[in-house]
């Protein structure tokens, strides 16, 4: 195949030159953003009801417009999802983004606008491209294929001709423009397969014989499709079969607990790793250097940002600020008011400020996904990060994990259980809860300060997961696909006794 890297190669320097704003007028950019937005939904039902003006200041549109959950919207979307216009959004909306269900246990279904899927996640995935270009000056990424991996669109709900509802993946896919599925695989067919049993051995098929130089997904999904790849090829290095791919997209999860897996499977001189925030709920950041994967803030696509102390987060009147009021090193929930008709919603993650021109963010975890059982603040990141560092220490290999807090009884303190699924065991599992142990109390001081001497919590107890476990738990919530993902950390223990009770028959 022609190497078109170096014709389109203007295009994607471009972005990069006009992102040089958001380092000093960053709070300028994000103004225009609300602005516009205000402008575009005044005449809808939530415009009307805030009075949104064009001279509506950000203090002004604070005071107004609440902070909202996802049951807060719900009643409205599901109008829009009926068919009904210029409720949340102008116009109609016509697909809509299935995600994780809320603790009502239903699904959530964000909207997907016309203005959100071109301004926002087309124009991420762009950018992705051009901060990939300009920190590989000598990348080939044009010369040979994409493989993507995506989910699949659902059939739960009864829809109106027209109206698709499904992974967000899938409506970028279905969607995309017809020159991109000429330099990608697999085929809209197959990549919007529902059984994953015989979407697995599809993906395998369509693209073992492919050159392919890029690959997009979530890692632990992606790293199943590679293994199959390799068995079917008969080969241990995934650069014997595709010897120029170059770069892995990845997103949804962090990549920390599969960064060592990924580097058996490859030849890690030829293979770059770029991280992205690409959410059902739109495209907020990408990672723009190679010294970490502090991922910049896109502030430029129909998204306005706010952000909420860390501290505050339970407080039933939050402080909010804006981005030009964030501070380096602190942790803040994320809310975004955006071109989909989502308004000062709580998206659910929290993210750590590494740095403020650009700003730069890191995902500390979710809202909701934390153990904080004993007063430990234990969050995603940290265990993510131990869990790495146990891994390398002990030569094992994680494919899949979750945690929950064991409370008190019978004069026992409470404790944390991990089930955990291996890929590769470790010799000697008790190591490996100590090793754990010490890493998360190297990672988190409240954790620390709550493990001291066993007075207030207990060491974590290992509970090893049956191959496949954390698949079937996901197929059974109806879940199971390219952008579902188990959580890491749960408060309660609803979700680790569904597993375990899976696991145990």
């Amino acid at each position: 195949m022609l190497n078109f890297t170096p014709l389109v190669k203007p295009l994607f320097e471009s972005r990069i030159r006009k992102s040089l704003r958001f380092i000093d007028y960053g709070d300028v950019v994000q103004r225009e953003q609300l602005y516009s937005l205000i402008g575009k939904a005044s005449f809808t039902e939530i415009g009307q009801r805030y009075k949104f003006i064009d001279s509506l200041t950000y203090d002004q549109f604070r005071e107004r417009v609440p902070l909202h959950s996802y049951e807060d919207l719900r009643p409205a979307i599901m109008r829009m999802v009926a068919g009904e216009k210029n409720v949340l959004w102008r116009g109609v909306t016509t697909r809509f983004a299935q995600s994780s269900g809320t603790s009502g246990g239903k699904s959530k279904y964000i909207p997907i606008t016309d203005e959100s899927l071109q301004q926002c996640h087309y124009q991420g995935g762009f950018d992705v491209v051009a901060h990939y270009l300009n920190l590989n000056p000598d990348s080939r990424i044009f010369a040979g294929k994409s493989f993507i991996l995506g989910g699949s669109f659902a059939n739960e709900l009864k829809l109106k001709p027209g109206v698709k509802v499904g992974d967000l993946s899938a409506n970028l896919i279905e969607n995309i423009s017809p020159l991109a599925n000429l330099v990608r695989v697999p085929s809209k067919q197959i990549a919007l397969m529902e059984d994953w049993e015989k979407k697995l051995p599809a993906l395998v098929e369509s693209s073992m014989d492919e050159d392919i130089t890029n690959i997009s997904g979530v890692p632990s999904w992606f790293l199943t499709v590679l293994e199959e790849v390799l068995k079917r090829k008969g080969a241990s290095c995934i650069h014997e079969v595709w010897p120029h791919l170059e770069v892995f997209f990845h997103g949804g999860i962090s990549f920390e607990p599969y960064r060592d897996q990924y580097a058996r499977l490859c030849d890690t001189s030829r293979m770059h790793y770029l991280e992205t925030y690409n959410a059902s709920e739109g495209f907020f950041a990408v990672q723009t250097s190679w010294e970490n994967n502090a991922m910049m803030l896109l502030l430029d696509v129909g998204v306005f940002y706010e952000f909420i102390p860390i501290e505050d987060i339970d407080s039933d009147n939050p402080r909010t600020l804006p981005l030009w009021e964030v501070e380096k090193g602190k942790t803040y929930a994320l809310v975004i008011t955006a071109n989909n008709g989502l308004w000062r919603y709580k998206i659910g993650d929290t993210v750590r400020i590494e740095q403020t021109a650009p700003v730069k963010i890191k995902i500390a975890g979710r809202t909701q996904h934390f153990i904080n059982a004993f007063g430990e603040e234990l969050m995603v990141h940290n265990a993510d990060e131990a869990m790495k560092r146990t891994c390398r220490e002990t030569g094992a290999s994680v494919k899949d994990y979750t945690a929950a807090p064991v409370y008190a009884a019978e004069g026992k303190h409470g404790h944390h259980q991990w089930l955990v699924e291996f890929s590769t065991p470790p010799s000697d599992l008790q190591q490996f809860a100590t090793r754990l142990d010490f890493h998360l109390k190297e990672l988190n001081s409240d954790y620390e300060a709550k493990r001291y001497k066993d007075l207030f919590l207990d060491a974590p107890q290992i509970t090893v997961a049956r191959n496949g476990v954390f698949e079937l738990w996901l197929g059974s919530t109806g879940k199971l696909g390219g952008q579902r993902k188990v959580p890491r950390l749960s408060n309660d223990r609803a979700i680790i006794s569904q597993i375990l009770e899976i696991n145990n028959n």
